[in-house]
């Protein structure tokens, strides 16, 4: 056992993003809780990854993972970190808490955009909440008799869910109706880090490239550019956005399927599908605006206004350059999404939840051949 006035608390992080916002909580997690708590009480802030996730999203099932993985060694506390929706009784979970075993289980996900400070305040809220319950008496008294400590900061619309008698932990927060489904789907998001799309899209946008600078100096797309209207080339981009992100998904595989009938298991998979639609989305829209911005530069120095003028029949200004880039990007998008076949998936596979979850599988998988071997 650790030292009496010393609490050792364990970050059990799943790997990936989980474990990179573990890290950075640690660097200042032990003297935030000593200030926190006073009494001259220290913190000793440990990060363990591993995918305890691998293979259910059962809350149950994951909160007798953590109690049995933290039981073999010298942890006083353990606060595990998943970046998977999980589901509690039709709830969306945001914390489960066990005082008796000072265990705690965060959804990620359920924090929101403003997900690293958030995850911040909650930690220290689950860690100063079990931290105070050790006493000789919690354990003897029945559980409904129990007082636990309320998190001081609860962001709307968190409120406390139903814990079943046979269950693990005996306090669980919820997060439920259409802003805990918003805060839920926007943290699946944030949790994705679309931008790391984007360099895994390289030859895509070599290819998207390759394409616009083509067609900037072919005369047949500066005469179509000048005939078409604003409208059209909303929808220019709308549909070649749209083909792009609807050829990454098909052609990586993250197209999320449930082998399971329940209403959470549909519900689990429209919220993975959406996050993966919404996260490849916002990356390929970054790498439109990209495009765009690449061609109006690519076209202020290439094309002479004299030719131009005597291809068009119009005078060559500012809005041709604009209008001709904005079709042009849309036209190399469809380019860069047949490039985008020449990618490796690994990256665009990050997006998804689904593929995630393989990993970790994968992962158990290797760790327990491993261990079998030696």
């Amino acid at each position: 056992m650790s030292p009496q006035d010393v609490t050792v608390v364990v970050l059990l992080a799943d790997p990936d993003a989980p474990t990179e916002i573990a890290h950075r909580l640690a660097r200042t997690l032990s003297p935030a809780l000593a200030d926190r708590s006073g009494q001259g009480r220290r913190f000793d802030v440990k990060v363990v990854s591993e995918p305890f996730t691998a293979g259910t999203e059962d809350p149950h099932t994951l909160m007798r993972r953590i109690k049995d993985r933290g039981s073999a060694e010298d942890w006083d506390i353990i606060v595990a970190l998943t970046d998977l929706p999980l589901h509690a009784h039709g709830r969306k979970l945001v914390v489960n808490l066990s005082h008796e075993h000072s265990l705690a289980l965060l959804s990620l996900p359920s924090l929101g955009l403003r997900l690293q400070t958030r995850a911040r305040r909650a930690v220290e809220e689950a860690v100063l909440g079990l931290a105070g319950l050790q006493d000789t008496g919690a354990e003897e008294r029945p559980r409904s008799q129990r007082q636990h400590r309320q998190p001081a900061v609860r962001p709307t619309p968190m409120h406390k869910g139903q814990v079943g008698e046979e269950e693990t932990d005996d306090l669980r927060y919820v997060a439920s109706g259409p802003r805990g489904y918003l805060r839920v789907l926007a943290g699946m998001v944030r949790a994705n880090r679309p931008w790391r799309l984007v360099p895994g899209l390289s030859k895509a946008l070599a290819a998207a490239l390759a394409t616009g600078a083509v067609a900037t100096v072919n005369s047949t797309v500066w005469s179509l550019a000048e005939a078409l209207s604003a409208p059209r080339l909303v929808i220019a981009t709308v549909g070649s956005v749209a083909l792009m992100i609807g050829w990454l998904i098909i052609d990586a595989e993250l197209w999320h399927r449930s082998s399971e009938g329940s209403p959470e298991a549909r519900q689990r998979a429209r919220l993975y599908n959406t996050s993966t639609v919404l996260t490849v989305g916002i990356g390929v829209i970054v790498c439109y605006v990209g495009l765009l911005l690449i061609n109006v530069v690519w076209a202020l120095f290439i094309i002479n206004p004299q030719v131009f003028t005597s291809v068009t029949r119009e005078p060559l200004d500012a809005t041709d350059y604009w209008t001709l880039s904005w079709f042009v990007a849309s036209t190399a998008t469809v380019g860069g999404a047949l490039g985008s076949g020449l990618e490796s998936d690994e990256a665009i596979r990050a997006a998804a939840y689904s593929k995630r979850e393989q990993e970790r599988r994968q992962m158990a998988k290797d760790d327990h051949d491993d261990q079998r071997v030696t």
